[in-house]
């Protein structure tokens, strides 16, 4: 059986150096960036294009955007901006990606040494570690999820 590492990030709470230590060291080849807007001046060092430059530049990876695999504004919004509970999120935002069918449309050799972005600096309560439990959970591959913090 083959297997599939994939490899989660959260780039809050993190300097540049130590996020991307953290990446050059976990042996992932492309940084797989799941959120919706990637170009928020809130993001410093993480917005798409300078991640693109730096990712490269300092660990050799390639990055790819995959927004099919954020949540819509609505599912975050009732979540973040009018406390929702995580629970509800989670089912939502399942039931969102089961409607995509992601397992099917996001290409397995780009999640395959990917390490997965998004904001939140703990995977405990984030989009990034659902998204690598559904597709562990679809794919017939053996999945081995690694969170980087």
């Amino acid at each position: 059986m083959t297997e599939i590492t994939v490899y989660t990030i959260g780039f809050t709470q993190k300097p540049a150096e130590r996020f991307f230590g953290l990446l050059a060291e976990s042996g992932a080849t492309r940084l797989v960036d799941v959120r919706s807007n990637n170009t928020s001046q809130l993001a410093g060092f993480a917005k798409r294009d300078d991640l693109r430059y730096f990712a490269r530049a300092l660990c050799g990876v390639d990055y790819v955007h995959l927004p099919e695999l954020a949540p819509t504004k609505e599912i975050l919004d009732a979540f973040k901006k009018h406390g929702g509970n995580w629970e509800t999120y989670r089912d939502r935002f399942l039931e969102l990606l089961d409607e995509r069918q992601v397992e099917r449309s996001v290409p397995k050799e780009w999640i395959d040494r990917g390490c997965l972005l998004c904001s939140e600096h703990m995977p405990d309560r984030c989009h990034r570690a659902l998204v690598a439990e559904y597709l562990a959970s679809r794919w017939s591959e053996r999945v081995t999820v690694r969170h980087l913090f």
